[in-house]
């Protein structure tokens, strides 16, 4: 049997104070994506009824709320100003302590956040409930894409994802209609505690129906320990333990063991923020601003309001096909970053149609700005499984989730101070850049991961341990 002498000291010189394996112990049965699906969607979905209808109606139900029209920017704003603090800590949480302990908690809390909309008036008590939203959302949104990760490998994660989005963009878009809807027929406060009943039935689907997820796939997926290799390919490369050195192959390489150090992981949380800023952020906050200017004189004798409802309807749809279809491509074509680099590119066309300004131009690249948003907020998050250890998955996501509300709660104030100096021509193409940088950066690390796949062979022959939440670095 044949020993790589200079793998073996390369592996102990990096490995020397990364925290010590874990004794090998009996996996547990695998949890099948499909059984958690349904229960973590239908809470997911049901959680948004009350956020996605105080979007809809508070604008135009102030004195329900009890609040003036100049504060509804701070309500509609301050949950997801609040989650940039907060999805840090939910994911360290989620790392730590069963999914269950966390996930449904937040649900309930959820519930209770908008029960306050429905039985409170004033901004004090509004403001309160918003905050208690953020906490809530952060709770859910970070746990249930943690709760994926844990029971799919890197086989068949980008579709899993990609159909949880769905649930959130099915319930964003539901939320917002039936939301409308009810206010008109049964009144604001009656609304609220429907969508407060709605949140808390979810709750009850997941104590009940939700199985507990963080022991489900010990060392599944992972490539050292299964004696693979998960290449720029996806499939699995049988390793040849025991195979002689040859001349010319790198060196053996131990990935770092801390988020920071983790590069991929952080590129995928730059592409959030990017997608975050100029679809949610600048397009979501100026939509309106163009149909008025750009769309309006088409004669169609729609108001203003009808025609940005219904172009935001159309981006939710486009966003739900997007988000799983872009998550199977990846799973079929073996790379995360040549997909999501395919979206960005999207994404680009996009905003330099919007830009441009006639009715058919806005109409197609609002719609691909859907494509968008649903393909690169899924992958993100397929990233953060793929690149950080299973101890790490839930601070992965929760940095990503991070930069993508950074960008959400930037984008807007940002859009309206440069509209005065560039027109929202300019603000668009200024959004069209910030994708060319996303797509740079895919296509960069698409060769970087590339070039490692032969040392990610090399990994597996000399049979090195990764260290508990190291990332795979030949993704």
């Amino acid at each position: 049997m044949y020993t790589d002498l200079n793998c073996t000291e390369h592996a102990t010189r990096n490995t020397k104070h990364a925290p010590r394996p874990e004794p090998m112990s009996k996996p547990n049965p695998p949890i099948s994506p499909a059984r958690v699906l349904l229960p973590l969607g239908l809470g997911t979905a049901f959680s948004l009824m009350g956020d996605s209808t105080m979007y809809t109606v508070l604008p135009t139900h102030t004195a329900e709320a009890g609040i003036t029209l100049g504060s509804v920017g701070i309500i509609l704003s301050v949950n997801r100003a609040v989650r940039i603090f907060l999805n840090g800590p939910a994911g360290l949480a989620y790392d730590r302590w069963p999914r269950r302990w966390l996930f449904v908690p937040a649900l309930f809390v959820g519930a209770l956040s908008t029960a306050l909309y429905a039985a409170t008036r004033g901004f004090w008590p509004l403001l309160a409930g918003r905050l208690l939203w953020g906490l809530a959302w952060s709770g859910i949104w970070i746990g249930g894409a943690t709760v994926v990760l844990d029971v799919t490998t890197v086989e068949d994660r980008g579709r899993w994802m990609g159909l949880y989005q769905t649930w959130f963009f099915l319930g964003a878009g539901l939320g917002a209609f039936a939301g409308g809807l009810l206010t008109d027929g049964v009144g604001y406060a009656a609304t609220m505690w429907i969508a407060a009943g709605l949140t808390a039935v979810g709750g009850l689907v997941a104590l009940f129906w939700l199985p507990e997820t963080r022991a489900a796939r010990t060392g599944a997926g992972d490539p050292l320990a299964e004696g693979t290799v998960e290449g720029n390919s996806l499939r699995k490369i049988p390793a040849e333990a025991g195979r002689p050195p040859e001349a010319g192959r790198p060196p053996c390489f131990v990935p770092p063991t801390r988020l920071r150090a983790n590069r991929g992981l952080w590129v995928a949380a730059a592409w959030q923020g990017i997608n975050r800023f100029a679809i949610s952020g600048v397009l979501g906050a100026t939509l309106g601003l163009v149909v008025q200017d750009r769309w309006q004189s088409v004669g169609w004798g729609l108001g203003v309001a009808t025609l940005t409802g219904a172009l935001a309807a159309g981006r939710t749809l486009f966003s739900m096909a997007a988000a799983p279809l872009a998550g199977t491509a990846s799973d079929w074509v073996g790379s995360r970053w040549k997909v999501a680099g395919w979206g960005l590119g999207v994404g680009v066309v996009s905003m330099a149609l919007v830009a441009w300004g006639t009715p058919a131009a806005i109409l197609v690249g609002v719609s691909l700005a859907a494509v968008t948003s649903g393909s690169v907020q899924g992958l993100t998050s397929v990233l953060a499984g793929d690149l950080a250890g299973q101890a790490q998955r839930g601070r992965a996501v929760g940095l990503v989730n991070t930069a993508g509300d950074l960008g959400s709660a930037l984008g807007p104030p940002i859009a309206y101070a440069l509209l005065p100096g560039m027109g929202l021509p300019g603000v668009y193409l200024l959004c069209a850049g910030l994708f060319v940088v996303g797509c740079a950066l895919a296509l960069w690390f698409q060769a970087l991961w590339s070039g490692r796949k032969e040392c990610g062979m090399r990994n597996a022959e000399c049979g090195v341990s990764r260290a508990k939440g190291a990332q795979a670095p030949w993704k």
